[in-house]
């Protein structure tokens, strides 16, 4: 399959002044607008110094600041994402960029939120309230960050003050580093692990064009998809979540491991590594091990494989918890961010809506019980198709092999929030998208969009809960807008006569992709 070629030898563009005017300035002036959005409505400790400036108390102190900072926000987003759609387009149409271009303009693109409020979660000041555990000689996988004075005007969500940390003992020593180097100043905290994710964001930024080389698919495309992706500035940059480096570390393991034989045992030390950030790493593991005998190897010599990269990944992980001090406490505290019920996880979804019903007839005093009772079939259903994959891994690549666990994982999971995508949406990429698939995962791209921007402030409600209402509909307004601006956003969005999918492009590629795929 060849894709629709435009020829860009005289495209302009082709300079580098004028294709950062012509895709980054857009982007840049997106994210801007949601920066200066941030100052009035981003997450912030309430003994913060910012609220005190002459344009914190513009922004922050009254009714009509607070609307102005959403609308910025919605602005912004909306200009991100109608810059991200067409500089998707022109590369899909044939537009000869190398990946640096890409990643230089989600270097740009980021700019301006470096030192802005987190907006989407104020998850980082839980970061940072575990790293406080750590330092003050806590043990943040017993005990919650409601132990420790201001902890609560440090800016972490009360939800999860009683609740031990869900993250492993490489991330509690890095957020134990930024604690003790941030002192009181929680918003300093909050920065510092900004710049730990833009760390996990550079990794990935490196590792996804050589996965997509690999795969025999185009770098540049799989990096705008997977790098340059709007969520990624919204969830990775601006709330700054240590998904970001967790993702990252896995990127990079299983590029070090398409190398094969004993590289591999530096791939799985690294998903050890990625795995002491969140334990869900670890499902990455067994396809390191399929990748370490190449794609023809007997069912014996992945066995012996597995326990290489195990052990392997023991060790990384192993010394991170030594270092740290916690032991295995980690175990124990995997279902944390079980206790959340959300309707974007189908599991939990479809609990809800049986218990709700149950509870309506008398049958049931709540719907807690039909939702773990769906969760639990979910689990099930996920670790079948883990092992499914794992077991039967003829006919694709192990790269992709690891993005369908995943993806199995997230989605029959009890809990799914928008960053939760990122983890996948890189390993898909560099294998390769039907066009049908590609269109879809921009049309996900745009929905998650429009959540972020409904649940965007620390003065906003729960998307589903519907009493945001005219937040969400402005929301949907502004993206729907951008989505059906101009012929090339719709026909990205809708449909495209020409092949836009992500899939090799010439004979070469087709070898390549041939090259990784599974055969016995």
């Amino acid at each position: 399959m060849t894709s629709t070629q435009t020829d860009t030898s005289a495209d302009p563009t082709d300079n580098w002044p004028q294709f950062l005017l012509r895709y980054g300035l857009p982007g840049f002036l997106g994210t801007a607008l949601v920066a200066l959005g941030a100052i009035g409505v981003g997450w912030l400790p309430l003994n913060s110094s910012i609220e005190a400036t002459a344009l914190g108390e513009l922004l922050r102190d009254n009714s009509s600041g607070l609307v102005l900072s959403r609308l910025m926000i919605f602005a912004g987003i909306a200009i991100l994402l109608q810059g991200w759609l067409v500089l998707g387009y022109d590369l899909l149409a044939g537009h000869r960029w190398g990946p640096d271009r890409i990643i230089a303009l989600v270097g740009l693109w980021s700019l301006p939120l470096l030192f802005a409020p987190p907006l989407f979660s104020r998850d980082v000041y839980s970061y940072f309230g575990q790293g406080r555990l750590l330092a003050e000689g806590y043990d943040p996988y017993t005990t919650g960050v409601s132990v420790l004075d201001r902890w609560f005007y440090d800016g972490a969500d009360p939800m999860w003050g009683d609740t031990p940390t869900p993250y492993g003992p490489f991330f509690l020593l890095l957020a134990r580093g930024i604690a003790e180097l941030a002192g009181s100043n929680a918003f300093l905290g909050a920065i510092m692990f900004r710049f730990l994710a833009i760390g996990g964001l550079a990794l990935m930024a490196w590792a996804v064009p050589k996965l997509a080389e690999r795969h025999g698919i185009n770098p540049a495309k799989a990096t705008w998809l997977a790098v340059a992706n709007p969520l990624v500035i919204m969830h990775f940059v601006s709330g700054a979540h240590n998904d970001a480096l967790m993702t990252g570390l896995i990127l990079a393991g299983l590029l070090v491991a398409c190398r094969g034989g004993w590289a591999s045992l530096l791939g799985a030390g690294l998903i050890g590594l990625a795995a002491a950030v969140k334990p869900i790493a670890l499902l990455a593991l067994p396809f390191i091990g399929i990748l370490m005998v190449a794609t023809r190897a007997s069912f014996r010599r992945r066995v012996m494989a597995w326990i290489a990269v195990t052990v392997a990944a023991a060790i990384t992980f192993g010394t991170a918890a030594l270092v740290a001090g916690t032991g295995m406490g980690w175990i124990s505290t995997l279902t944390a961010p079980g206790n959340v019920k959300t309707w974007l996880s189908p599991p939990t979804a479809l609990g809800m809506l049986v218990g709700d019903v149950l509870e309506f007839l008398g049958i049931a005093d709540s719907n807690d019980s039909a939702v773990t009772f769906f969760r639990a079939i979910g689990v099930a259903m996920s670790l079948v198709i883990v092992a499914y994959l794992c077991l039967r891994p003829q006919g694709r690549s192990a790269v992709r092999g690891a993005a369908l666990a995943m993806g199995a994982v997230i989605l029959l999971g009890p809990v799914i929030q928008p960053w939760y995508l990122l983890w996948v949406l890189p390993l898909f990429a560099v294998t390769g998208l039907t066009e049908k698939q590609l269109r879809w995962t921009v049309l996900l791209t745009a929905a998650f969009a429009v959540h972020g921007m409904a649940e965007s402030s620390a003065t906003s409600d729960t998307l589903l809960e519907l009493t945001d209402l005219l937040a969400i509909a402005v929301a949907v307004a502004a993206v729907a807008l951008i989505l059906l601006a101009s012929p090339r956003e719709r026909k990205l969005v809708l449909k495209d006569p020409g092949s836009h999918g992500l899939h090799p492009e010439d004979q070469a590629g087709m070898v390549q992709q041939q090259r990784m795929l599974i055969r016995t």
